[in-house]
């Protein structure tokens, strides 16, 4: 089957049957040097939906969180974990241009049975952790657009499933686009805010550059806002979705695929990290005003997704509830398109299965739901949104079962993408990735042995729940131990074969198979 233009590439659908999908080449002639930048438009679209994850419920609720209950001393978490992010994701998607195989696909390969089964559990219970957030995010817009109490909203979430998965006959990017602009809406209300708020632009640029953790708690916030920004999920997304472009098998191709991958990833997480720190300075200045009513006071001193919508009353007056609710709700949906994406992934990579897109949503967000919903029962909107935070934390202790292999294979594997020292760019990373690990190590242990020494449990049972809990975490320092130290098979790079005959031709038909289809017309069809 041959394509009817330039712009379509043609795949294989599920049942057999032949389609095509808006999909467009990067560059025909893999042979040419020219750099251009036309060819950077056919690159856009990875980045900027990896980023949706950057801007979900879980980090508008981390952010008004900090905010509100540390001022601007957390911002400088957004700048280190939107720096690190950008390091890491680009990584990830050199990883997938460069090997033409994506992260679930290499650890596969790479690991015996049980590592590669353990990493996989790993991997699903952080697409669900991610999913978390967008189930109560998704409730709490619903009871803001329609007075529907939260539990209730919990469970309606199941059927956004159904309504989502209708809208895609419309076409996946249209529906994206659609989702964008309700997000951005609300990220150009809380710019128009902060010049109401008038935060201090000194006071600003401290809390971005002068690092500072005041006590136990911000230490406990600073890890839910990185495990909301560096999420590991997001390097199985990012390496799959590249695949899912046309790129020449050369080395200037390979480079110059890698060059603009970067960029688009730097313009898309740009746009993440300042949404994040306009929502952190607005909270931050609101609830920290002189001039605050006892009523605002009170929604600051517990501020949650569910009471926030007072901020945005400069902006937009009665109307800011029903508003922050639409691009909450949007955010939510959004990101659950990014989360659908990931689990296919992940699923296909780790154990070569495969299941249709309506189903491995429906199991995730069922999975996702019964923890929302008995705390949402239990603790109410309170309980719901301390939730979000708990899903964030663990995010942020998982992210080393996806950051290592990552690292691990990159140093090996994607050096003819780097256009630096590749000595460099793996040093970065992996103090990068061991400063992640030593924060999140450090409040495990030192939170853990505080609530062993405040509990009220007889001394017994406080040895005995220290041996256990001691266990586990010796445990996890020794599964991370593992795949630091473990000595990675030899493996040639994709590139490395001077016979470009014989390498797959990218985009891979069974990536792009996985993804939402467009609404395909007669005229697509040979």
């Amino acid at each position: 089957m041959a394509a009817t233009g330039s712009g379509r590439s043609q795949f294989i659908s599920s049942s057999g049957g032949n389609r095509s999908f808006s999909n467009s080449p990067l560059i025909e002639n893999s042979d040419s040097n020219q750099k251009s930048w036309k060819n950077f438009f056919a690159y856009l679209g990875p980045g900027f939906l990896v980023s949706i994850a950057y801007i979900d419920p879980g980090n508008f609720e981390t952010d008004l969180q900090s905010g509100a209950q540390y001022k601007y001393e957390l911002l400088w978490i957004i700048l280190v974990a939107s720096c690190a992010a950008l390091v890491i994701q680009s990584l990830a998607a050199n990883l997938g241009v460069v090997t033409g195989k994506h992260l679930a696909e290499q650890c596969r390969a790479e690991y015996s049975k049980v590592p590669n089964f353990m990493l996989w559990v790993v991997a699903e219970i952080a697409v669900v952790a991610c999913d978390i957030p967008e189930v109560i995010g998704t409730a709490f817009a619903l009871n803001m657009l329609f007075s529907i109490p939260v539990w209730i909203g919990v469970l309606l979430t199941g059927f956004s499933t159904l309504i989502l998965l209708a809208l895609q006959k419309y076409g996946v990017r249209k529906l994206e686009f659609l989702i964008a602009f309700l997000v951005f809406t609300i990220a150009i209300c809380f710019f128009v805010e902060l010049h109401y708020s008038k935060p201090d632009p000194g006071e600003v640029l401290h809390g971005l550059f002068v690092p500072q953790l005041k006590g136990n708690g911000a230490t406990g916030l600073a890890i839910s806002l990185l495990g909301a920004m560096v999420m590991p999920h997001n390097l199985f997304l990012h390496s799959a979705l590249v695949l899912s472009r046309k790129i020449p098998r050369s080395a200037s191709g390979i480079k110059e695929a890698c060059r603009f991958y970067l960029i688009e990833s730097g313009l898309a997480l740009m746009v993440a990290f300042l949404i994040n720190v306009s929502v952190i300075s607005v909270s931050g200045a609101v609830c920290n005003a002189p001039n605050l009513s006892p009523e605002d006071r009170a929604n600051c001193e517990d501020l949650d997704l569910n009471k926030a919508s007072f901020l945005l009353r400069n902006v937009v007056g009665k109307w800011s509830s029903k508003l922050f609710a639409i691009a909450l709700l949007a955010s939510g949906q959004s990101s659950t398109i990014t989360g659908t994406y990931a689990g296919q992934y992940v699923m296909q990579g780790f154990l070569d299965l495969r299941l249709e897109p309506w189903l491995r949503n429906l199991l995730t967000r069922c999975l996702a739901i019964i923890p929302s919903l008995v705390v949402a029962l239990i603790g109410g909107s309170a309980g719901a949104g301390k939730l979000i935070i708990i899903a964030s934390m663990i995010l942020s202790f998982e992210l080393p079962f996806a950051l290592v292999p990552l690292l691990k294979f990159t140093s090996c594997k994607t050096k003819m993408g780097s256009h630096v020292n590749p000595m460099a760019i793996s040093a970065l990373t992996w103090v990068i990735g061991g400063l992640i690990m030593g924060i999140n190590i450090y409040y495990l242990v030192s939170s853990f042995i505080k609530l062993l020494i405040h509990s009220h449990m007889k001394l017994a049972l406080v040895i005995f729940c220290g041996i256990l809990g001691f266990a586990g975490i010796a445990l996890y320092l020794a599964a991370i131990a593992y795949l630091v130290f473990r000595k990675n098979r030899e493996a040639t790079p994709l590139l490395a074969s001077r016979n470009s005959q014989n390498v797959e031709t990218l985009p891979r038909q069974d990536i792009v198979n996985m993804q939402l289809p467009c609404r395909v017309s007669t005229s697509d069809v040979d």
